[in-house]
């Protein structure tokens, strides 16, 4: 297995653990698993969140010598916008079907959820930013 070099590492290895703890959170919120989120297309998206989480932690512990660091930062920024979107939009409006959640802002999970997620996305955003210079840099 690639070991990451110590400045991928500072950011990969963190944000490795928030894609868990999305997945986790995810998983927490449909009830375990396999889980019971009504309606359908809403239980459907909580699994493909959580594989994501999980893929998107594998892909960025293995290092670049596995998969490009880029396309694993990118599957990063999807698990933490993802769900926000959702959170945003269950709460809010509401979503086809499901009112579960319409005008349930401060829910404790929800909460913390959104911390995560926010979190993973700023970590994700400045890790492109440096895979972004670095490819400037060695085209220069």
């Amino acid at each position: 297995m690639p070991v990451l070099d110590a400045a991928r590492a500072r950011t990969a290895v963190p944000a490795a653990l928030l894609c868990l703890a999305v997945s986790w959170i995810h998983v927490q919120d449909q009830g375990g698993f396999p889980g019971d989120k009504t309606p359908h297309y809403v239980g459907i998206g909580y699994y493909l969140l959580e594989v994501a989480g999980v893929v998107a932690a594998a892909l960025l512990l293995t290092g670049a010598r596995m998969v490009p660091e880029r396309p694993a930062w990118l599957l990063a920024v999807g698990v933490g916008v993802g769900p926000l979107v959702g959170f945003v939009l269950s709460r809010g409006p509401g979503l086809p079907d499901y009112s579960d959640d319409k005008g349930n802002w401060t829910e404790p999970l929800g909460l913390v959820s959104l911390a995560v997620e926010l979190g993973l996305v700023l970590l994700a955003a400045l890790a492109l930013r440096r895979t972004a210079a670095g490819a400037v840099a060695g085209r220069a």
